[in-house]
């Protein structure tokens, strides 16, 4: 074996338990992995960092997207490895594509303010749409995100007419 082949292992074993610890955590939301789903998730891990032509130092973002979705209500144990995936391959994606000129934290944070306000849980509007908006604002200079400060001023880039849960029961409550 490769000292290349041995060192690849040697992190590939730290990834798995370090996103294996995470169980402890996330079991009193509901949602665990196992050995097995840990392993598809560090494959799928691989090929996204492979396909976004990224490297990993350091801690994994996955136990940092675990961490920070795993009290949503829109992820339940069913999908839960098929959403981290989905969250993992959106959030490289976006790093990319704000040409990492945020961090990982302020990233992570808008993604999960939108997920639950304004996504409802829905990954493809999140990626194609919200986020999509955002990594242009990021790209025109916008600076600053962050979970306190929200969307009040990211809100002047986004142009997007959206349906979210207040204007959706302002109108149910009107047409009633």
């Amino acid at each position: 074996m490769g000292v290349e082949n041995w060192m690849e292992l040697m992190d590939g074993q730290m990834w798995l338990e370090q996103v294996r610890e995470t169980n402890q955590y996330t079991e009193k939301y509901g949602l665990t992995l196992s050995a097995e789903d840990a392993e598809i998730l560090l494959a799928e891990k691989n090929r996204i960092l492979k396909a976004e032509r990224r490297v990993e130092f350091g801690q994994s973002i996955l136990p940092q997207i675990i961490y920070t979705f795993c009290d949503s209500s829109y992820i339940s144990q069913d999908d839960y490895v098929d959403t981290l995936s989905r969250l993992q391959e959106i959030f490289y994606l976006y790093k990319n594509e704000m040409q990492d000129e945020i961090t990982d934290e302020e990233l992570l944070a808008f993604m999960k303010e939108q997920f639950e306000t304004v996504c409802f849980g829905d990954l493809q509007y999140l990626e194609g749409t919200c986020l999509d908006i955002f990594a242009q604002a990021i790209r025109a200079g916008y600076r600053g995100y962050s979970e306190t400060q929200g969307r009040g001023e990211f809100a002047r880039f986004d142009i997007v007419q959206r349906w979210d849960k207040e204007l959706y029961l302002l109108a149910l409550s009107q047409s009633n």
